[in-house]
């Protein structure tokens, strides 16, 4: 089965795959341009961040450490509740910049999270990069990323490391979940 069919029915295509390229290319420019001379870590929040991360990857020229974290607050649910640490960093971040990047910045609650165990391990400084900052009409955590990719309505999203019920993730273009 061709994941075309697999795509549920009251979905569409918000972002095709060339919008998405597009937008990864503007991040890495950024990316580049702030933090170019660093060698700074840079966290894939795992899952969801792993295609966006390799993304920017592929763009980025500059040295750089790989490393992961895996916190969340979804589990397999289409809704948070609260967070679990699967993988805090493994590289020491005393006095590093360090670059979190992930899929989609909802409520911000577990990029925050993410964000203050960097400050806790002694970062020198903390950035974001999400790939998509959704339109949330009162975010309970960090209100804004120093990097996004693309602006998105508050709907259900799936492709491009966001799932869709654990499936889906590969997906090249971002698709929205229509209201029923």
């Amino acid at each position: 089965m061709s994941v075309a069919a697999s795509l549920p029915p009251n979905s569409r295509v918000l972002y095709s795959a060339g919008e998405v390229d597009a937008a990864c290319d503007r991040m890495a420019a950024a990316i580049e341009a702030r933090l170019g001379k660093d060698n700074p870590v840079v966290l894939c929040v795992m899952i969801g961040a792993l295609i966006p991360t390799a993304a920017l990857l592929r763009r980025l020229t500059m040295p750089l450490e790989l490393d992961y974290v895996h916190a969340t607050r979804y589990r397999g649910a289409t809704r948070g509740g609260a967070l679990h640490w699967e993988h805090r960093p493994a590289i020491p971040l005393r006095g590093r910049s360090v670059l979190v990047v992930d899929d989609v910045l909802d409520e911000g609650v577990t990029l925050e999270a993410i964000v203050e165990e960097c400050r806790r391990q002694e970062a020198r400084e903390v950035l974001t990069a999400v790939l998509v900052d959704k339109e949330v009409p009162r975010r309970k955590g960090l209100a804004r990323a120093d990097f996004t990719g693309l602006k998105a309505p508050n709907l259900y999203l799936f492709g491009c490391g966001m799932d869709y019920h654990g499936q889906l993730r590969h997906c090249t273009a971002i698709h929205a979940i229509e209201d029923t």
